[in-house]
């Protein structure tokens, strides 16, 4: 597969970005979200869809600990 131009690029990006939204403003309810998935995943490479899906995951998870703190698990003492 040949790397996307810098016009595919930029639907892809503009596609992620209306997903990422519709997700935020509907609390990652993605039965309202299909079509914009629809459209992300035909806009995107499925390696570039892999990706960001990881990092949208990874960005919620520090996003989450920034604001409810980290607490570590208790230590489970050596048999």
């Amino acid at each position: 597969m040949s790397a996307p131009n810098a016009k595919q690029r930029q639907a892809c990006w503009g596609a992620r970005d209306e997903l990422w939204k519709c997700l935020d403003l509907n609390l990652d309810n993605t039965a309202v979200c299909e079509e914009y998935h629809r459209v992300y995943k035909a806009s995107c490479p499925a390696q570039w869809v892999k990706h960001f899906d990881k990092r949208r995951d990874f960005l919620k998870y520090k996003e989450k600990l920034e604001k409810e703190g980290f607490e570590p698990a208790e230590r489970v003492p050596k048999l």
